[in-house]
Protein backbone atom coordinates (compact mmCIF):
# COMPACT_ATOMS: atom_id res chain seq x y z
CA UNK A 1 0.00 0.00 0.00
CA UNK A 2 2.55 2.58 -1.13
CA UNK A 3 1.60 6.03 -0.66
CA UNK A 4 2.93 8.34 -3.64
CA UNK A 5 3.57 12.32 -3.93
CA UNK A 6 5.05 14.44 -5.99
CA UNK A 7 7.68 16.09 -4.09
CA UNK A 8 8.36 19.74 -5.19
CA UNK A 9 11.80 20.04 -3.90
CA UNK A 10 12.55 16.96 -5.68
CA UNK A 11 10.77 17.23 -9.09
CA UNK A 12 9.60 14.17 -9.13
CA UNK A 13 7.06 11.73 -7.52
CA UNK A 14 8.46 9.64 -4.69
CA UNK A 15 7.52 7.24 -2.22
CA UNK A 16 5.86 8.51 1.13
CA UNK A 17 8.18 7.59 3.49
CA UNK A 18 7.83 8.59 7.07
CA UNK A 19 10.25 10.08 9.52
CA UNK A 20 8.10 8.00 12.42
CA UNK A 21 5.52 5.52 11.45
CA UNK A 22 3.74 6.78 14.72
CA UNK A 23 3.56 10.16 14.30
CA UNK A 24 2.95 11.33 11.12
CA UNK A 25 3.19 15.47 10.56
CA UNK A 26 1.65 17.47 7.68
CA UNK A 27 1.53 21.54 7.64
CA UNK A 28 -0.07 23.47 5.08
CA UNK A 29 -0.39 27.21 5.26
CA UNK A 30 -3.68 28.43 6.30
CA UNK A 31 -5.49 31.82 5.63
CA UNK A 32 -4.70 35.58 6.43
CA UNK A 33 -7.79 36.42 7.86
CA UNK A 34 -8.48 39.73 6.29
CA UNK A 35 -11.56 39.74 4.12
CA UNK A 36 -13.55 36.39 2.65
CA UNK A 37 -11.88 33.15 1.03
CA UNK A 38 -11.86 32.93 -2.64
CA UNK A 39 -11.85 29.65 -4.18
CA UNK A 40 -8.41 30.20 -4.76
CA UNK A 41 -8.35 29.75 -0.74
CA UNK A 42 -10.39 26.95 -0.57
CA UNK A 43 -8.46 24.69 -3.02
CA UNK A 44 -5.35 23.74 -0.37
CA UNK A 45 -8.02 23.48 2.27
CA UNK A 46 -9.88 20.53 -0.18
CA UNK A 47 -7.40 19.19 -1.39
CA UNK A 48 -4.68 18.72 1.45
CA UNK A 49 -8.00 18.16 3.42
CA UNK A 50 -7.93 14.63 1.64
CA UNK A 51 -4.62 14.17 1.98
CA UNK A 52 -4.83 14.02 5.62
CA UNK A 53 -7.43 11.30 5.34
CA UNK A 54 -5.94 9.31 3.03
CA UNK A 55 -2.66 9.89 5.67
CA UNK A 56 -5.26 9.02 8.29
CA UNK A 57 -6.33 5.07 6.44
CA UNK A 58 -2.94 3.98 6.61
CA UNK A 59 -1.15 5.33 10.04
CA UNK A 60 -2.31 5.25 13.16
CA UNK A 61 -1.52 9.30 14.09
CA UNK A 62 -1.14 12.18 11.41
CA UNK A 63 -0.77 15.46 13.14
CA UNK A 64 -2.28 18.23 10.60
CA UNK A 65 -1.50 21.69 11.29
CA UNK A 66 -3.21 24.51 9.26
CA UNK A 67 -1.81 27.91 10.76
CA UNK A 68 -4.18 31.13 10.24
CA UNK A 69 -2.18 34.19 10.32
CA UNK A 70 -3.62 36.99 12.17
CA UNK A 71 -1.37 39.81 12.27
CA UNK A 72 -0.16 41.10 8.94
CA UNK A 73 -0.05 44.44 7.30
CA UNK A 74 -3.39 43.25 4.93
CA UNK A 75 -5.24 43.13 8.21
CA UNK A 76 -4.11 46.45 9.39
CA UNK A 77 -5.39 47.53 6.10
CA UNK A 78 -8.65 45.84 6.16
CA UNK A 79 -9.02 47.49 9.78
CA UNK A 80 -8.32 50.51 9.28
CA UNK A 81 -10.26 50.74 6.38
CA UNK A 82 -13.54 49.71 8.56
CA UNK A 83 -12.49 51.91 11.29
CA UNK A 84 -12.78 48.78 13.60
CA UNK A 85 -10.31 46.91 16.36
CA UNK A 86 -7.79 44.86 13.87
CA UNK A 87 -9.11 42.16 16.30
CA UNK A 88 -12.48 42.54 15.18
CA UNK A 89 -11.12 42.35 11.51
CA UNK A 90 -9.70 39.04 12.12
CA UNK A 91 -12.26 37.45 14.72
CA UNK A 92 -14.46 38.03 11.93
CA UNK A 93 -13.29 36.63 9.01
CA UNK A 94 -11.74 33.72 11.12
CA UNK A 95 -15.28 32.31 11.86
CA UNK A 96 -16.09 33.10 8.21
CA UNK A 97 -13.01 30.92 7.20
CA UNK A 98 -14.26 28.15 9.13
CA UNK A 99 -17.82 28.37 8.39
CA UNK A 100 -17.03 28.49 4.36
CA UNK A 101 -14.88 25.60 4.89
CA UNK A 102 -17.52 23.84 6.79
CA UNK A 103 -19.87 24.07 3.95
CA UNK A 104 -17.47 22.73 1.40
CA UNK A 105 -16.58 19.16 3.61
CA UNK A 106 -13.41 20.57 4.75
CA UNK A 107 -12.91 19.10 8.25
CA UNK A 108 -10.89 20.66 11.06
CA UNK A 109 -7.04 20.15 11.16
CA UNK A 110 -5.79 18.28 13.94
CA UNK A 111 -3.91 21.80 15.20
CA UNK A 112 -5.01 25.60 14.22
CA UNK A 113 -2.09 27.66 15.82
CA UNK A 114 -2.54 30.99 15.66
CA UNK A 115 0.59 33.75 14.78
CA UNK A 116 -0.66 36.10 17.74
CA UNK A 117 -0.50 33.06 20.14
CA UNK A 118 3.45 32.05 19.44
CA UNK A 119 5.11 35.60 20.02
CA UNK A 120 7.83 33.94 22.55
CA UNK A 121 8.59 31.32 20.21
CA UNK A 122 8.84 33.66 16.94
CA UNK A 123 11.19 35.91 19.10
CA UNK A 124 13.31 33.16 20.46
CA UNK A 125 14.08 31.90 16.82
CA UNK A 126 15.12 35.26 15.99
CA UNK A 127 17.41 35.79 18.32
CA UNK A 128 19.24 32.00 17.67
CA UNK A 129 19.20 33.25 13.91
CA UNK A 130 21.03 36.49 15.22
CA UNK A 131 23.21 34.28 17.47
CA UNK A 132 24.23 31.92 14.74
CA UNK A 133 25.10 34.57 12.17
CA UNK A 134 22.34 34.34 10.18
CA UNK A 135 20.11 37.28 10.98
CA UNK A 136 20.68 41.26 11.76
CA UNK A 137 19.15 43.83 12.93
CA UNK A 138 18.98 47.24 11.21
CA UNK A 139 16.80 50.21 11.79
CA UNK A 140 14.28 48.34 14.58
CA UNK A 141 13.98 45.71 11.57
CA UNK A 142 15.71 42.07 12.21
CA UNK A 143 16.70 40.82 8.71
CA UNK A 144 17.66 37.10 7.16
CA UNK A 145 20.76 37.69 5.79
CA UNK A 146 20.20 35.27 2.89
CA UNK A 147 23.21 34.83 1.35
CA UNK A 148 24.19 33.01 4.76
CA UNK A 149 22.60 29.58 3.64
CA UNK A 150 24.14 28.55 0.60
CA UNK A 151 21.25 26.04 -0.24
CA UNK A 152 18.54 29.26 -0.51
CA UNK A 153 16.97 28.59 -3.80
CA UNK A 154 16.56 25.19 -4.30
CA UNK A 155 12.97 24.68 -3.57
CA UNK A 156 12.23 27.44 -6.33
CA UNK A 157 15.21 26.65 -8.09
CA UNK A 158 15.99 30.28 -8.78
CA UNK A 159 19.56 31.70 -8.55
CA UNK A 160 20.20 34.95 -6.90
CA UNK A 161 19.92 37.64 -10.00
CA UNK A 162 16.43 35.76 -10.68
CA UNK A 163 15.46 36.67 -7.13
CA UNK A 164 16.16 40.69 -6.73
CA UNK A 165 15.44 40.81 -10.48
CA UNK A 166 12.00 39.76 -10.60
CA UNK A 167 11.29 38.71 -7.04
CA UNK A 168 8.56 40.21 -4.79
CA UNK A 169 11.50 41.76 -2.11
CA UNK A 170 11.23 44.85 -0.57
CA UNK A 171 14.42 46.75 -1.53
CA UNK A 172 15.48 48.81 1.59
CA UNK A 173 18.97 51.09 2.52
CA UNK A 174 19.14 48.93 5.67
CA UNK A 175 19.27 45.80 4.12
CA UNK A 176 22.86 43.94 3.37
CA UNK A 177 21.88 42.15 0.09
CA UNK A 178 18.26 43.30 -1.85
CA UNK A 179 17.25 39.75 -0.89
CA UNK A 180 17.11 39.44 2.85
CA UNK A 181 13.87 39.32 4.61
CA UNK A 182 12.31 40.45 7.51
CA UNK A 183 12.24 38.46 10.67
CA UNK A 184 10.80 41.55 12.99
CA UNK A 185 9.64 44.90 11.65
CA UNK A 186 9.02 47.98 13.98
CA UNK A 187 5.04 49.07 14.98
CA UNK A 188 3.36 52.37 15.31
CA UNK A 189 0.00 52.80 16.43
CA UNK A 190 -2.71 51.11 15.47
CA UNK A 191 -0.37 48.52 14.13
CA UNK A 192 -0.47 45.30 16.19
CA UNK A 193 3.29 44.97 18.12
CA UNK A 194 5.08 42.99 20.96
CA UNK A 195 7.82 44.02 23.15
CA UNK A 196 11.26 42.19 21.96
CA UNK A 197 15.09 43.10 22.10
CA UNK A 198 14.84 44.65 18.96
CA UNK A 199 11.51 46.95 19.93
CA UNK A 200 8.34 47.30 19.49
CA UNK A 201 7.35 45.78 16.64
CA UNK A 202 5.66 42.47 14.82
CA UNK A 203 7.21 39.24 13.15
CA UNK A 204 7.44 38.80 9.38
CA UNK A 205 4.96 36.98 7.55
CA UNK A 206 8.10 34.21 6.66
CA UNK A 207 8.80 33.46 10.18
CA UNK A 208 5.39 32.94 11.81
CA UNK A 209 5.01 29.87 9.87
CA UNK A 210 8.29 28.55 10.89
CA UNK A 211 7.50 28.79 14.70
CA UNK A 212 4.33 27.78 14.63
CA UNK A 213 5.46 24.61 12.77
CA UNK A 214 8.30 23.66 15.34
CA UNK A 215 6.01 24.29 18.13
CA UNK A 216 3.57 22.02 17.05
CA UNK A 217 5.21 19.26 14.70
CA UNK A 218 8.53 19.68 15.80
CA UNK A 219 11.95 20.25 13.97
CA UNK A 220 11.97 18.65 11.05
CA UNK A 221 8.02 17.89 9.56
CA UNK A 222 7.17 14.92 6.95
CA UNK A 223 4.80 16.39 4.82
CA UNK A 224 4.46 20.83 3.92
CA UNK A 225 1.98 22.33 1.57
CA UNK A 226 0.76 24.92 0.06
CA UNK A 227 -0.32 26.47 -2.98
CA UNK A 228 1.90 27.01 -5.89
CA UNK A 229 2.41 30.92 -5.24
CA UNK A 230 3.81 30.12 -1.99
CA UNK A 231 7.06 28.25 -3.21
CA UNK A 232 9.00 31.62 -3.77
CA UNK A 233 9.42 33.65 -1.99
CA UNK A 234 7.70 32.34 1.19
CA UNK A 235 8.63 28.36 1.11
CA UNK A 236 12.04 29.16 0.33
CA UNK A 237 12.23 31.76 3.10
CA UNK A 238 10.53 29.39 5.54
CA UNK A 239 13.36 27.22 4.47
CA UNK A 240 16.04 29.07 5.18
CA UNK A 241 15.11 30.21 8.03
CA UNK A 242 14.31 27.13 9.80
CA UNK A 243 17.47 25.11 8.94
CA UNK A 244 19.72 27.54 10.03
CA UNK A 245 17.50 27.91 13.49
CA UNK A 246 17.76 24.00 13.80
CA UNK A 247 21.55 23.27 12.96
CA UNK A 248 21.03 22.48 9.57
CA UNK A 249 18.33 20.05 10.40
CA UNK A 250 15.82 19.50 7.12
CA UNK A 251 12.40 21.47 7.85
CA UNK A 252 10.52 19.70 5.44
CA UNK A 253 11.33 16.32 3.65
CA UNK A 254 8.53 16.22 1.29
CA UNK A 255 7.43 19.38 -0.51
CA UNK A 256 3.82 19.67 -2.00
CA UNK A 257 1.95 22.39 -3.91
CA UNK A 258 -1.37 22.93 -5.82
CA UNK A 259 -2.10 24.45 -9.10
CA UNK A 260 -3.69 28.08 -9.69
CA UNK A 261 -7.39 28.38 -10.33
CA UNK A 262 -8.33 30.69 -13.20
CA UNK A 263 -11.77 32.25 -13.92
CA UNK A 264 -12.81 31.84 -17.39
CA UNK A 265 -9.33 30.99 -18.77
CA UNK A 266 -8.61 34.64 -16.94
CA UNK A 267 -6.43 34.52 -13.52
CA UNK A 268 -7.75 35.36 -10.68
CA UNK A 269 -7.47 38.89 -9.57
CA UNK A 270 -9.30 42.31 -7.83
CA UNK A 271 -8.37 44.45 -10.92
CA UNK A 272 -10.40 42.12 -13.35
CA UNK A 273 -13.53 42.11 -10.83
CA UNK A 274 -13.38 37.85 -11.06
CA UNK A 275 -12.46 37.10 -7.27
CA UNK A 276 -14.95 34.82 -6.32
CA UNK A 277 -15.16 33.58 -2.64
CA UNK A 278 -16.78 30.75 -1.31
CA UNK A 279 -19.13 32.74 1.08
CA UNK A 280 -20.82 34.34 -2.15
CA UNK A 281 -21.18 31.10 -4.15
CA UNK A 282 -22.38 29.36 -1.13
CA UNK A 283 -25.45 31.60 -0.78
CA UNK A 284 -26.63 29.94 -4.91
CA UNK A 285 -24.80 26.48 -5.14
CA UNK A 286 -24.09 24.10 -3.00
CA UNK A 287 -21.32 23.45 -0.74
CA UNK A 288 -20.68 19.95 -2.69
CA UNK A 289 -20.80 20.80 -6.05
CA UNK A 290 -17.79 23.59 -4.91
CA UNK A 291 -16.10 20.47 -3.19
CA UNK A 292 -16.63 18.48 -6.46
CA UNK A 293 -15.09 21.32 -8.96
CA UNK A 294 -12.02 21.62 -6.84
CA UNK A 295 -11.52 17.68 -7.08
CA UNK A 296 -12.58 17.78 -10.74
CA UNK A 297 -8.88 18.51 -11.95
CA UNK A 298 -5.63 16.91 -10.68
CA UNK A 299 -4.15 18.91 -7.63
CA UNK A 300 -0.65 19.93 -9.37
CA UNK A 301 -2.54 20.97 -12.85
CA UNK A 302 -4.73 23.81 -13.31
CA UNK A 303 -8.33 24.61 -12.58
CA UNK A 304 -10.40 26.67 -14.64
CA UNK A 305 -13.34 27.74 -12.81
CA UNK A 306 -16.60 28.59 -14.76
CA UNK A 307 -20.27 28.45 -14.58
CA UNK A 308 -20.68 25.87 -16.67
CA UNK A 309 -18.08 23.38 -15.39
CA UNK A 310 -20.00 24.15 -11.89
CA UNK A 311 -23.29 23.71 -13.27
CA UNK A 312 -21.31 19.70 -14.72
CA UNK A 313 -20.83 19.23 -11.07
CA UNK A 314 -23.77 20.07 -10.02
CA UNK A 315 -25.92 17.70 -12.30
CA UNK A 316 -23.15 14.76 -11.68
CA UNK A 317 -24.28 14.65 -8.13
CA UNK A 318 -27.38 15.08 -8.67
CA UNK A 319 -27.79 12.37 -11.09
CA UNK A 320 -25.42 9.89 -7.79
CA UNK A 321 -28.35 11.28 -5.30
CA UNK A 322 -30.82 10.67 -8.20
CA UNK A 323 -29.21 6.81 -8.17
CA UNK A 324 -29.07 6.78 -4.60
CA UNK A 325 -32.82 7.29 -4.28
CA UNK A 326 -34.13 5.01 -6.63
CA UNK A 327 -31.60 2.39 -5.29
CA UNK A 328 -32.46 2.51 -1.83
CA UNK A 329 -36.76 3.01 -2.74
CA UNK A 330 -35.99 -0.09 -5.12
CA UNK A 331 -33.94 -2.46 -3.28
CA UNK A 332 -34.26 -1.28 0.41
CA UNK A 333 -31.64 1.00 2.91
CA UNK A 334 -28.12 1.35 1.73
CA UNK A 335 -25.18 1.53 4.34
CA UNK A 336 -22.03 2.95 3.19
CA UNK A 337 -18.97 0.67 3.60
CA UNK A 338 -16.93 1.32 6.13
CA UNK A 339 -13.77 1.46 4.24
CA UNK A 340 -13.29 2.81 0.79
CA UNK A 341 -12.52 0.03 -1.70
CA UNK A 342 -9.39 -0.66 -3.21
CA UNK A 343 -9.18 0.50 -6.63
CA UNK A 344 -10.51 4.15 -5.46
CA UNK A 345 -8.01 4.25 -2.58
CA UNK A 346 -5.10 3.49 -5.30
CA UNK A 347 -5.56 6.45 -7.30
CA UNK A 348 -5.56 8.75 -4.18
CA UNK A 349 -2.86 6.82 -3.25
CA UNK A 350 -1.44 7.53 -6.52
CA UNK A 351 -0.18 11.35 -5.77
CA UNK A 352 -3.78 12.16 -4.71
CA UNK A 353 -5.28 11.34 -8.26
CA UNK A 354 -9.27 12.54 -7.53
CA UNK A 355 -9.98 12.86 -11.56
CA UNK A 356 -9.41 8.62 -10.92
CA UNK A 357 -11.06 8.79 -7.80
CA UNK A 358 -14.35 10.59 -9.58
CA UNK A 359 -14.18 8.46 -12.51
CA UNK A 360 -14.53 5.02 -9.83
CA UNK A 361 -17.11 6.76 -8.21
CA UNK A 362 -19.37 7.50 -11.32
CA UNK A 363 -18.54 3.85 -12.12
CA UNK A 364 -20.47 2.55 -8.91
CA UNK A 365 -22.79 4.82 -9.63
CA UNK A 366 -23.47 3.36 -12.88
CA UNK A 367 -23.71 -0.12 -11.60
CA UNK A 368 -25.58 0.27 -8.72
CA UNK A 369 -28.21 2.23 -11.34
CA UNK A 370 -28.12 -1.33 -13.26
CA UNK A 371 -27.83 -3.40 -10.30
CA UNK A 372 -30.58 -6.21 -10.24
CA UNK A 373 -31.12 -7.59 -6.87
CA UNK A 374 -31.13 -6.47 -3.23
CA UNK A 375 -28.05 -7.92 -2.62
CA UNK A 376 -26.04 -6.51 -5.62
CA UNK A 377 -27.63 -3.09 -4.95
CA UNK A 378 -26.49 -3.21 -0.91
CA UNK A 379 -23.32 -4.14 -2.06
CA UNK A 380 -22.72 -1.25 -5.14
CA UNK A 381 -24.74 1.43 -2.75
CA UNK A 382 -22.26 0.36 0.08
CA UNK A 383 -19.35 1.22 -2.28
CA UNK A 384 -20.78 4.06 -3.38
CA UNK A 385 -21.64 5.68 -0.74
CA UNK A 386 -18.19 4.47 1.11
CA UNK A 387 -15.57 5.89 -1.53
CA UNK A 388 -18.02 9.30 -1.21
CA UNK A 389 -18.10 9.49 1.85
CA UNK A 390 -14.13 9.48 2.17
CA UNK A 391 -14.31 12.26 -0.81
CA UNK A 392 -16.66 14.50 1.43
CA UNK A 393 -19.33 14.12 -0.86
CA UNK A 394 -23.04 12.53 -0.64
CA UNK A 395 -23.56 13.68 2.68
CA UNK A 396 -27.36 14.92 2.47
CA UNK A 397 -29.87 12.72 2.28
CA UNK A 398 -31.51 12.89 -1.09
CA UNK A 399 -34.69 14.36 -0.66
CA UNK A 400 -32.90 17.13 1.57
CA UNK A 401 -30.50 17.55 -1.45
CA UNK A 402 -33.03 17.99 -4.66
CA UNK A 403 -35.10 20.23 -1.80
CA UNK A 404 -32.65 22.23 -1.21
CA UNK A 405 -32.76 23.82 -4.52
CA UNK A 406 -35.69 25.49 -3.86
CA UNK A 407 -36.54 27.92 -1.77
CA UNK A 408 -38.79 27.20 1.17
CA UNK A 409 -41.67 29.27 -0.57
CA UNK A 410 -41.09 27.17 -4.40
CA UNK A 411 -40.88 24.43 -2.36
CA UNK A 412 -44.16 24.10 -0.91
CA UNK A 413 -45.97 25.51 -4.56
CA UNK A 414 -43.59 22.04 -5.98
CA UNK A 415 -45.05 19.73 -3.46
CA UNK A 416 -48.55 21.08 -3.57
CA UNK A 417 -48.66 20.81 -7.53
CA UNK A 418 -46.90 16.88 -7.45
CA UNK A 419 -49.60 16.33 -4.90
CA UNK A 420 -52.61 17.37 -7.16
CA UNK A 421 -50.80 15.43 -10.21
CA UNK A 422 -50.50 12.16 -7.81
CA UNK A 423 -54.60 12.93 -7.20
CA UNK A 424 -55.26 13.18 -10.68
CA UNK A 425 -53.87 9.66 -11.60
CA UNK A 426 -55.32 8.33 -8.71
CA UNK A 427 -58.75 9.48 -10.23
CA UNK A 428 -57.74 8.06 -13.57
CA UNK A 429 -57.62 11.97 -14.36
CA UNK A 430 -54.71 11.96 -16.72
CA UNK A 431 -54.99 14.78 -19.08
CA UNK A 432 -54.77 16.57 -15.15
CA UNK A 433 -52.24 14.73 -14.28
CA UNK A 434 -50.13 15.18 -18.08
CA UNK A 435 -51.00 18.74 -17.99
CA UNK A 436 -49.06 19.50 -14.02
CA UNK A 437 -46.97 17.54 -15.51
CA UNK A 438 -45.98 19.84 -18.13
CA UNK A 439 -46.24 22.61 -15.97
CA UNK A 440 -43.82 21.16 -13.55
CA UNK A 441 -41.55 20.31 -16.46
CA UNK A 442 -41.59 24.18 -17.30
CA UNK A 443 -40.25 25.78 -13.82
CA UNK A 444 -37.03 22.79 -14.26
CA UNK A 445 -38.71 19.90 -11.96
CA UNK A 446 -37.96 16.22 -12.15
CA UNK A 447 -40.60 13.57 -11.32
CA UNK A 448 -39.11 10.20 -10.35
CA UNK A 449 -42.51 7.94 -9.65
CA UNK A 450 -41.52 4.79 -7.50
CA UNK A 451 -43.67 2.61 -5.72
CA UNK A 452 -43.48 4.92 -2.73
CA UNK A 453 -44.76 7.82 -4.97
CA UNK A 454 -43.55 10.57 -6.09
CA UNK A 455 -40.31 12.63 -5.93
CA UNK A 456 -39.03 15.54 -7.38
CA UNK A 457 -35.77 17.19 -7.97
CA UNK A 458 -34.68 20.55 -9.12
CA UNK A 459 -33.01 20.48 -12.65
Amino acid sequence: MTIRIYNTLKREKEEFVPLDPQRVTMYACGPTVYNYAHIGNARPAVIFDVLYRVLSQHYPKVIYARNITDVDDKINAAAAESGVDIKEISTRFTDAYHEDMAAVGVGRPTVEPRATDHMPQMIAMIQSLIDSGHAYAAEGHVLFQIDSYDRYGALSRRDMREMVAGARVEVAPFKRHPGDFVLWKPSRDPQPGWESPWGWGRPGWHLECSAMAETHLGTTIDIHCGGQDLVFPHHENEIAQSVCAHDGAPFARYWMHNGFVTVEKRKMSKSLGNTLTVNHLLKSHPGEALRYLLLSAHYRQPLDWSDEALERCKKTLDRLYGVVRTAAATHGPLAANEQPSEAFLEALRDDLNTPVALAELNRSGRDLANAESDEEARRLGGELLGNANFLGLLQSDPDAWFAQAADDDEAERIQALVDQRSQAKADRDFATADSIRDQLDAMGVLLEDGPEGTRWRKN
